[in-house]
């Protein structure tokens, strides 16, 4: 009978550190993981970097806003560094550049390896947009940053604030976001023959940060279109964004270098970005300009 009691002991001992072996396996990994988290979130709150993202447009690459960063380094004594990624359709995301140590407001370019038009590209490329920016989330620490995009550079934009930014929202700001000739209807010229990617947009809408400044700038050749896209197609872009979003500004630039390949590097766009999208400025108070632009604000 004492021989089986301390068989039973024993055993039961046995089964105690075992259990107590398991729990120590799990709860290690938690406070690891726990005590990353936390360091990563002090981190992020302490940042002072507030990051550029510029996305360019179908058929462009990394190389896309070249001339516009070296315009936008030309006019400031406080130069941006440039980081470059290209995201492939394996998954796998290439770097070029680097951000400088004390560079608050670097600019991050982020192209794709699938850089062809059409609405199923332009959701494949909000899904690899998003695999880039968690992958640079995981790199910086920013807490905000201002989002750019040409052409259909907005639009992969939009969709992803409508369908990916709900994961980030809680952490991380997004300021602004200026597009730039971005066609919200494709190639009509009335919302009266809305196109698929112009309903989907409108469909999820309500997902738009309410905190946002949107800035839309249109290009007119001649006063109907930047030579590709309709203005009425850019112009569309009211009926995503107003009431959605805190403020809603639509400018259109005329005159030389208003072509739509031209934009990114049009003067008045420049002075566009310096003022209404860079840091040390008030986007709510657009100024009255007599350079050749149209704007249109509604709060």
């Amino acid at each position: 009978m004492v021989k089986n009691e301390g068989s039973l002991r024993k055993k039961s001992r046995r089964i105690l550190i075992s259990i107590i072996i398991v729990l120590v396996l799990i709860a290690l990994p938690t406070y690891f993981w726990m005590k990353h988290t936390n360091r990563y979130l002090a981190l992020q709150e302490k940042s002072r970097m507030s990051p550029v993202i510029m996305v360019p447009g179908s058929s462009a690459t990394k190389e896309r806003f070249n001339q516009l960063i070296e315009l936008l380094n030309k006019n400031t004594d406080k130069k941006h560094s440039v980081l470059k990624l290209e995201v492939y359709n394996n998954g796998k995301i290439s770097y070029n550049g680097t951000i400088a140590r004390n560079d608050n407001e670097p600019f991050i370019i982020i192209s794709f390896e699938n850089n062809k038009d059409g609405l199923s590209n332009i959701k494949k490329q909000a899904a690899m947009l998003n695999d880039a920016f968690d992958e640079l989330t995981d790199q910086y620490y920013f807490n905000n940053f201002k989002a750019f995009g040409h052409s259909n550079g907005g639009l992969i934009w939009t969709y992803w604030l409508e369908h990916y930014y709900a994961n980030y929202q809680d952490n991380i700001k997004i300021k602004s976001l200026m597009t730039l000739g971005t066609p919200y209807n494709f190639a009509e010229k009335s919302i009266q023959t809305p196109t698929q990617m112009f309903t989907e947009l409108i469909k999820y809408r309500d997902k738009l940060p309410k905190t946002l400044n949107v800035f839309s700038i249109a290009g007119t050749e001649n006063y109907d279109s930047d030579g590709l896209v309709p203005e009425e197609s850019v112009q569309a872009g009211k009926y995503i964004f107003q009431k959605q979003v805190a403020h809603y500004t639509a400018m259109t630039v005329t005159g030389d270098e208003a072509q739509h390949s031209d934009l990114p590097q049009n003067k008045q766009i420049v002075k566009m970005i310096e003022e209404y999208l860079l840091d040390g400025r008030n986007p709510n108070n657009p100024v009255n300009r007599n350079d050749g632009s149209r704007k249109n604000s509604d709060n």
